[in-house]
C-alpha cells in the first residue's frame, strides 16, 4: 500500500473518530494491525494530524471563541467561567499524563487492550444512558467548579487506549448533570488544550525522530487536511444525532467493533 493512500486512510480514521465516543487512538492502533503497515513509522504522523481535527473545532465554533475572547476583554463573568472551566478540566489530564507517560506508551502497543476497552466502554455508555434521565446544566459556563474537576479526572480514563477521550468526557458530564448537547460541545472544546498539550509533549520528546522519519511532510499534510475536512462533517453530524437519539448508536458500534477485534486478534 502506498504511503499516500495510508496517509489518506489514517486521516479519515482520525477525522471520523476524534470527536465520537469510539476512541481515535484505539482505531488508529487497530488500523495498523488491520492494514499491516509499520505503526512505529507512522506514530508521529498520527500525533500531528490530530491538530487537523482540532482545527475543525476552531473553524466550526469560531463565533463562540470570538465571543468568549471579546467577553474576557470586557470582564464578562460568563466568558471567564467558560474559560476557567476548560482550563480546570484540562489540568488533571496534564498532570496525570506527564506522570504516567511511559506507562501509557506501553499500553499503546496492545491492540487487545483496545478491543476490550471498546466493548467495556460501549456497555458503560448504555448503562449511563439508561440511568441518567435528568439534566440541570445547559451551558458550559454554568457547570459548577467541583463538577468541572470531576469531568477532568474522568477524562483521564481515556489514557487507556480504546476508552475514548470524548466518550469519557461526555459520559462524565452526563453523570454530573450536564445535558447531552452541552456535554458533547464541552468535549469538543476541551479537546483543544488536551490534544495541543499531548501533541506538544510528543513533539518535544521525539524531535530527533521527526527529523529522521521516513514519513515525509507531504504525507503529513495530506493526513492533516483529510482529518480536518472529515472532522468538520462528523462534528456537525454528531451533534444532530446526539440531540435526537443520544449515544446508544455509538455504544452498540463500540461493542460490535470490539467483539470483532477480539475475535480477529485471537485468531491471528
Amino acid at each position: 500500500m502506498s504511503e499516500t493512500l495510508v496517509a489518506i486512510l489514517l486521516g479519515i480514521v482520525e477525522g471520523i473518530t476524534e470527536f465520537l465516543p469510539v476512541s481515535s487512538t484505539g482505531h488508529l492502533i487497530l488500523a495498523s494491525e488491520l492494514l499491516g503497515y509499520d505503526a512505529a513509522t507512522w506514530a508521529m504522523f498520527n500525533v500531528v494530524i490530530q491538530l487537523g481535527a482540532i482545527l475543525a473545532v476552531v473553524v466550526l465554533y469560531w463565533r463562540t471563541f470570538w465571543a468568549v475572547a471579546s467577553g474576557l476583554l470586557r470582564m464578562n463573568p460568563v466568558s471567564w467561567r467558560f474559560t476557567r472551566n476548560l482550563l480546570v478540566a484540562f489540568v488533571p489530564a496534564a498532570v496525570i499524563g506527564l506522570a504516567l507517560h511511559s506507562k501509557i506508551e506501553v499500553l499503546l502497543g496492545e491492540p487487545m487492550v483496545v478491543a476490550w476497552a471498546l466493548v467495556i466502554g460501549g456497555i458503560a455508555i448504555l448503562v449511563i444512558e439508561r440511568l441518567v434521565k435528568s439534566a440541570t446544566i445547559h451551558g458550559i459556563a454554568e457547570i459548577p467548579l467541583v463538577r468541572v474537576i470531576g469531568i477532568g479526572f474522568i477524562q483521564c480514563l481515556a489514557m487507556i487506549p480504546g476508552v475514548s477521550r470524548s466518550g469519557a468526557t461526555i459520559m462524565g458530564a452526563l453523570t454530573l448533570g450536564v445535558e447531552r448537547r452541552t456535554a458533547a460541545e464541552f468535549s469538543f472544546f476541551l479537546a483543544i488544550p488536551t490534544m495541543l498539550g499531548a501533541t506538544t509533549l510528543e513533539l518535544l520528546k521525539n524531535h530527533d525522530a521527526i527529523a529522521s522519519a521516513r514519513v515525509g511532510w507531504d504525507e503529513i499534510a495530506i493526513g492533516f487536511v483529510t482529518a480536518f475536512i472529515v472532522a468538520i462533517v462528523v462534528i456537525k453530524w454528531f451533534v444532530g444525532i446526539v440531540s435526537k437519539h443520544g449515544f446508544a448508536p455509538f455504544a452498540w458500534y463500540r461493542i460490535v467493533a470490539g467483539i470483532g477485534a477480539i475475535v480477529w486478534l485471537s485468531m491471528r
